[in-house]
């Protein structure tokens, strides 16, 4: 992990579990916000999916509608309270989706299981993202990709010290860092980034990643790039 992710290291799975159940009830409300600020980012970004789709900490589904039709999704997360809404949305959707108590960190899916894994504004609140997307790594096929939707410090320098100011008091709320580096935490997973887009002037990440590293000698087309 980072010095910056060492630094602040995350809830423990229990305290997570608490904060994010208590809030479902916020999640369902703010959903209208979602839509509005967040809506273009998720079609840009989960529209790409296909084949088997694992949702990784899905939460109450807000990726959900973003997916194209035919695709066979899976979600994980640890709140009941969260999936319960996640439930309800695919329900409303038509998506029968196949939706697990899990731990992001420590995936019950066998290697390679999965064409697409995707994830919103998650890495932040692992305890561990490095390992979280590892994991994310080792459930994908090798030509399969990762969707990132992800939050980090902004690249305007004034917007960045004011998240910093506020970032111990965010954590403490939601367990969220949310002036990390995205695209630092997926390199340290030993991901290979193929595509990645700042929005907002640079809070908001859209990044697509394949589940292992290109060798050496190969000259990724697409890195760093907004796509």
């Amino acid at each position: 992990m980072s010095a910056e992710n060492s630094e602040r290291p995350g809830k423990s799975v229990d305290e997570l579990r608490r904060i994010y159940g208590d809030a479902a009830s916020q999640f369902d409300r703010a959903e209208p916000f979602d839509r509005l600020f967040l809506g273009r980012s998720r079609h840009r970004l989960f529209s790409r999916a296909s084949g088997r789709v694992l949702d990784v900490a899905c939460g109450t589904g807000a990726n959900f509608p973003y997916l194209p039709a035919g695709v066979s999704v899976v979600g994980v997360d640890l709140s009941p309270e969260m999936l319960e809404r996640a439930r309800k949305r695919a329900d409303e959707l038509g998506i029968d989706a196949d939706l697990r108590e899990a731990d992001a960190q420590s995936l019950p899916f066998g290697d390679d299981s999965f064409d697409t894994v995707v994830s919103s504004l998650s890495t932040c609140t692992f305890p561990d993202p490095v390992a979280a997307l590892e994991e994310m790594a080792r459930v994908c096929e090798p030509d399969g990709q990762i969707l990132l939707l992800e939050h980090g410090r902004s690249r305007v320098e004034p917007l960045a010290r004011l998240q910093d100011r506020f970032a111990p008091w965010h954590f403490e709320q939601m367990g969220c860092r949310w002036n990390q580096t995205p695209e630092q935490v997926v390199i340290e997973a030993g991901l290979q980034v193929d595509g990645v887009s700042h929005r907002y002037l640079g809070i908001l990440t859209e990044l697509v990643a394949s589940p292992s590293e290109q060798p050496s000698d190969s000259h990724p087309s697409s890195e760093r790039e907004a796509f």
